[in-house]
This record gives structure tokens, C-alpha cells and sequence, in this order.
């Protein structure tokens, strides 16, 4: 059976999709759909069944899913035992700053420690950025706060959403409440308006930055209030909330996001490092055994 053709097959049932596929594996669509062909022939049933929005396993499908990672998982490991390809492996990690800060000090060293030949890339930016680049076959892995379903994330957690002042302030300061927050399409941003709107609050953007350190500066100074994670807030600032009359915030979801079609041990052991330290952290609610994740 050949390994190229169940590659592909596989990464169209994850991804659910022969253009998303095609984005993961390099390939135009087409040529996607030619390779899902050739395989079909050779099992001599439909493996997939195509709808107008996405694309779905049939029976037979299903039945061959686990047989085809399986048969790929060995063939990536034969390759490492014969020290081809994975050797100076590249792996192309995102995630958000602040989630950067918050887990690769403890990572990476660990990590370099048992794959000192395995090569890095680290890109930080917006989650919402970072899931479209690694829909576009462009990141390997992607650590993110979920901002609308996809087909790809991996639910770690559940993470609370505070608000934050400079030590020394107080919310009752403010008759319309200043705020540092992300532009426009963030969920911490989306949250904070909503929250602030049910309540009726008087607000105004004043600051506004992708970047954390564009959103701490003026909180520090005691300019603007702004919405973190408890990981994240910045040195000199305070948690406050209904007590000092603030509405309540909710929670948002982390998720990660592995390549689909690609397996190697330097891979995985990266995953589940970063999936072992986000749900050890304190802040973070973790799924109940046996409580669907994806």
C-alpha cells in the first residue's frame, strides 16, 4: 500500500477538506483529489464522501483511519531508526507572547535536552493570526486561545480572563474607564465590551496594540485597565474585579494545533511537553478524563 497515497488520505480526514489538505501537504487541490482517487481504486471502495461544505469518511473510511496513521507512524519511525530525514528536524512553533513567556522558560531547555538536533522556529503573534497560518500549511504547531471552532484545535483548557489595574488604583477613579486592549477581532477585547456592555458602563479605548508590551506600558503607568490571563499580568499590576464593581469576565479556551499527515518522535515529544505544562498550570481547567477535546 503505498504510504504517499495514505499520507494524503489522512490529512484530508483531518483536516476534512481537500484545499486544507492541500495547503498542509504542498499540493493543489487537485492533485489532492487525483491521489484520494488512485487510493480509492486500489481499496476498490469510496473512502470519502464528498458534500457541498466539507468532506466526511464513509464506513470503509473509518475502518481504514487508524490502519493508515498506524502504517505511517512506522514508516517515520524506521526512517528516524536509520537516521534519514529527521535529523536536524525543523519544527515550526506559534503562539501568542504572553503564552511564550509563560511556558517555553521551562520548555525549551528540556526539550533541547533530549532533541539537541532538532531546529526551531518560534513566531508570536495574535492567535486568530497564527491558526490561519497554520491552516495555510505554514506552522507545524501552534499553541492558541480559541477564538471560533476549527477543525484542528485540541481543547487543553479552560483559562479565567481578569481584569488588571496598576497597584494603587482603583476602577472607582475612572467615571468612563480607559482601556488598553488588542485591536479589533480579539477575544480578550470582545469579551471586555460585552462584559462592560451588559453592565452598562461608561468606556473608552484609549490604547490599543498587538503587541503586550504596547497594552502593559499604560496599565503600569496607571492609564488604562486592560483584560489578561492571571499568568499574564504584568509586574506592578493588581487582579480586580466584582468587588470593586466589575463585571465578570468568563473564560476562554486554549488550544493546540498539530500538523495533520505528519508524525515523528521529536514532534510529539514537543507536543506533550507543551500540553503536560499548560494543563499542570494553576489557572488552568483541564477536560475530565473521557471528556471530548476536539
Amino acid at each position: 500500500m503505498d504510504t504517499v497515497l495514505l499520507r494524503t488520505f489522512v490529512t484530508v480526514a483531518e483536516c476534512q477538506g481537500f484545499s486544507a489538505a492541500g495547503k498542509v501537504l504542498h499540493r493543489t487541490q487537485s492533485a489532492v483529489s487525483l491521489q484520494i482517487k488512485r487510493l480509492e481504486d486500489q481499496m476498490g471502495q469510496a473512502l470519502l464522501e464528498r458534500t457541498s461544505r466539507s468532506v466526511l469518511l464513509t464506513a470503509p473510511g473509518e475502518r481504514l483511519l487508524p490502519y493508515a496513521r498506524h502504517m505511517l507512524k512506522l514508516e517515520d519511525e524506521a526512517r528516524e531508526a536509520l537516521g534519514e530525514t529527521r535529523r536536524g528536524e525543523l519544527i515550526r512553533f506559534a503562539t501568542s507572547e504572553e503564552q511564550a513567556a509563560a511556558y517555553l522558560p521551562a520548555l525549551l531547555p528540556r526539550y533541547a535536552e533530549r532533541f539537541p538536533d532538532t531546529r526551531m522556529e518560534i513566531h508570536c503573534d495574535m492567535s486568530a493570526s497564527l491558526v490561519k497560518r497554520f491552516q495555510e500549511g505554514l506552522l507545524d504547531v501552534v499553541l492558541s486561545i480559541r477564538h471560533l471552532p476549527t477543525q484542528s484545535g485540541q481543547l487543553l483548557g479552560w483559562e479565567p480572563m481578569v481584569w488588571v489595574v496598576a497597584e494603587g488604583v482603583s476602577p472607582a477613579d475612572w467615571a468612563t474607564l480607559p482601556l488598553a486592549l488588542n485591536p479589533e477581532g480579539c477575544i480578550f477585547r470582545a469579551h471586555a465590551l460585552a462584559a462592560l456592555g451588559r453592565e452598562e458602563r461608561r468606556w473608552e479605548v484609549h490604547y490599543s496594540s498587538q503587541s503586550p508590551t504596547g497594552i502593559n506600558l499604560p496599565v503600569q503607568a496607571g492609564l488604562a485597565m486592560t483584560v489578561k490571563t492571571p499568568r499574564s499580568v504584568p509586574e506592578g499590576c493588581r487582579i480586580v474585579g466584582e468587588a470593586e464593581g466589575l463585571p465578570p469576565l468568563g473564560q476562554v479556551e486554549i488550544e493546540l494545533h498539530r500538523r495533520p499527515g505528519h508524525t515523528s518522535e521529536a514532534l510529539e515529544a514537543f507536543c506533550e511537553e507543551l500540553e503536560h505544562l499548560v494543563i499542570d498550570h494553576d489557572d488552568v481547567a483541564a477536560p475530565e478524563p473521557g471528556e471530548a477535546v476536539i
